[in-house]
This record gives structure tokens, sequence and C-alpha cells, in this order.
């Protein structure tokens, strides 16, 4: 039986016309108006969904808790816990900077480098091998029914490198999602990525 993975960013962070800063595991910042509804959308197509056997687990920040909230309230179960391999990435010395300071200071190339390969930017702390293992030990967890795991851009990337897999892009924008599947003799397979309700 095929095991169902979901790969869950969490909503926004910040508003519409506010300039949008490196935000990583250093800064702790809640979810906007539009992220909560971001939240609830996901909330409902989730449990809109038929799933069987789901888990809903989040990384540590409150960005993925609050985005965890409503999908567990649509859902009718509590959340499952936290997973500290959930957690976003250190920025470094990019931390809370607009991303024009951070191109300004890292280069273009270096982000491009990083959103289609993951390869990390000068400065920034995000322990790639012990991240790949983790999604790797997931994955070879066995059993059936959905995991739902709701996490941050720069950590989601790692469940495509654990696998080999890049497609146009690693990212996941807020309030997306990628679908995994982890067949009966353990192969897994990207369903699809960056996808919204």
């Amino acid at each position: 039986m095929t095991r169902r993975i979901f790969v869950i960013r969490h909503g926004n962070t910040f508003v519409d016309s506010a300039q949008a800063c490196r935000i990583g595991a250093g800064t702790d910042i809640p979810l906007v108006e539009s992220g909560v509804v971001q939240a609830r959308r996901l909330g409902a197509w989730f449990a809109g969904q038929g799933l069987i056997g789901i888990r809903l687990f989040s990384g540590p920040l409150q960005r993925a808790r609050q985005t965890a909230q409503p999908i567990a309230a649509a859902l009718g179960q509590p959340s499952d816990g936290i997973l500290a391999w959930l957690d976003e990435i250190d920025h470094g010395p990019d931390e809370g900077q607009p991303e024009a300071a951070v191109t300004a200071r890292i280069g273009a190339a270096a982000i491009a480098d990083w959103d289609a390969r993951g390869i990390v930017p000068d400065g920034w702390v995000v322990d790639g091998p012990a991240r790949i293992a983790a999604w790797h030990a997931w994955f070879g967890r066995g059993g059936s029914g959905t995991d739902l795991l709701v996490t941050s851009n720069g950590a989601a990337r790692f469940a495509l490198l654990a696998l080999g897999l890049s497609p146009a892009s690693l990212k996941l924008r807020t309030g997306a999602f990628g679908e995994l599947a982890v067949d009966a003799d353990g192969t897994v397979r990207l369903l699809r990525w960056d996808e919204r309700p």
C-alpha cells in the first residue's frame, strides 16, 4: 500500500505591501492575516481529500505551528507534534535583510543555485547532510496512511534533494505543498510540487 507525504509550507508572514526579508530560524514571526487565510484554505483542501491514517506534524517555529492549527481543526484531529528537523535554516548574516541586500551580498547566481540545486550560500548555516538524513529516515519509516508535514521553504527543499530530484525550482511558495508517494517497496516518487489549493 502506498504512503502519501505532503510537504507544506507555512502561510504568509509579510503583508502584501511590505518588503519581504530573508527570515530564517533566528526570527520567530507569526502569520499575517493573509497567511491565516492560506492556512484555512489548506485545512479545507486537506479535509476534502478523503485522506486516511493522517498524521500531522510541524516545525517548531510559530509560523509553521499556526499553519498546522487550522489544518488540524479542519481535519477534526489534534496535531501529532513538533519535529525539530522541520525547522527553518539559518540565514546567518542575511537574517532579516531585504532581498535586495541579500542579492547585493551574495549575488544573484548564489540565490539561483540555492533555489535550483540547494547549494548553500556563503555564511548560511544549513547542515544539508543532516537534513537529507532526516528525510531519508522519514521516507524509510514504512507503513501506510498520510503524513502532513508543515515546514518552511528552506527545510522543505531537502525532501527533493534527499531523492536527488531537481525540478525547475526547489522552492515552495507560502501556502503551497508538494506530494510524494512511498510505495510498498520503499520507492519514493514525487507526484507534484509547489501547488496551492
